[in-house]
């Protein structure tokens, strides 16, 4: 058994599967096996003895429970990861999940709620290796009293070209083998902070939702959403929003009321830190 340790939820992993093991101790492995209790009992296996050897397949649990139809050996990395995701945003209903990335500068923090293809993975990979704190990639994970927003010990996940491009951008960085032809076509996970840096974390304010869009040699477009607009999609991104009700929609409604609200259309990513920085930060 091989423990996960992701700051907020820790994870008991079993698996017959070594490249599992091989996976999850480059991504995790420096946050040692610190005792505690176990959030989620999680395994990746073989379903059956014929399937070790013609078109191996896996399928992920949880407890006794498998979420996923039974996928190829050779995404076993990237089922590791969702079948974590998946854990969390079916189980966790003290906090508001929200589908977005956090961004953390200054003890500042930026949420950036996006539909995939939106480039907010390579958007959150470029700037966690440029001096920004990566508190997420997924999910915002946010107390409903205080409106803080809780950091995770977790990768990024890239996708097709998005891994060619941080790669050369940032080549010492640490990726997972790419698992190819998955539903979001190729996939890899890329180590953007280590378990000493996650420590020196603290939950952080929220003092800005942005809404990022990549398109293709345009320029940087800044729009000012309302607040009516941003709290529709907002509370839309959110996992757990029916299940926690009307303590949800307070959150929520006093997030939009404190933060600023942008949509931005960028292609140069460097442009887009030049803006977070020194508009929305200060």
């Amino acid at each position: 058994m091989q423990i996960i340790d992701t700051g907020l939820y820790r994870f008991s992993l079993e698996s017959d599967v070594k490249h599992v093991s091989t996976v999850a101790n480059s991504l995790y492995f420096d946050s040692g096996n610190v005792e505690g209790p176990i959030d989620f009992s999680i395994r990746l296996v073989y379903e059956s003895i014929l399937r070790r050897f013609i078109k191996p397949q896996i399928s992920f649990y949880s407890d006794q429970h498998s979420p996923f139809k039974p996928l190829p050996i050779s995404q076993a990395a990237a089922v590791l990861e969702w079948g974590m995701n998946w854990c969390i945003a079916a189980h966790e209903f003290e906090r508001l999940l929200i589908h977005s990335a956090v961004l953390v500068k200054n003890g500042k923090a930026i949420i950036f709620p996006a539909l995939p293809g939106s480039g907010k993975s390579t958007l959150t990979a470029h700037l966690g290796l440029s001096g920004w704190d990566v508190y997420s990639d997924e999910m915002a994970i946010i107390d409903t009293s205080t409106s803080m927003v809780n950091p995770l010990f977790r990768p990024v996940c890239l996708k097709n070209n998005s891994i060619d491009l941080i790669k050369s951008w940032h080549p010492k960085a640490y990726f997972s083998p790419i698992c190819k032809d998955t539903q979001k076509g190729d996939v890899a996970h890329v180590k953007v902070l280590n378990w000493t840096q996650y420590q020196m974390f603290e939950k952080a304010p929220i003092v800005a939702v942005v809404f990022p869009k990549y398109i293709a040699q345009s320029t940087l477009n800044i729009y000012q959403l309302t607040q009516l607009d941003a709290f529709n999609t907002l509370s839309k991104n959110a996992f757990n929003y029916n299940v926690l009700g009307a303590e949800a929609f307070d959150a929520v409604a006093k997030i939009i009321k404190s933060c600023r609200l942008f949509e931005i259309q960028y292609s140069d990513l460097n442009e887009v830190n030049e803006f977070l920085s020194e508009d929305v930060i200060g």
